[in-house]
């Protein structure tokens, strides 16, 4: 690591805190933190498991998790 807090260090988890803010914290105004823990749970879940990405061929992210896993076989 060439310094500490590079964004290069960490592109991915960088991106994906971009689209939490962009996408749920700035055009949500909550009004507990409670609510902020709902509508973030409820994004990332979102985010995980419908939101197409340009980088997995317009997969979901845990689409693309499961393609990936090796299938069990009975014996």
């Amino acid at each position: 690591m060439d310094g500490q807090g590079r964004a290069l260090d960490n592109v991915i988890i960088e991106r994906l805190w971009r689209s939490v803010k962009y996408d749920e914290v700035y055009l949500n105004p909550y009004v507990s933190v409670c609510a902020a823990g709902a509508g973030l749970n409820r994004y990332l879940k979102h985010y995980n498991k419908s939101r197409p990405h340009s980088s997995l061929n317009g997969n979901a992210p845990a689409e693309t998790h499961l393609e990936t896993l090796p299938q069990a076989t009975c014996q």
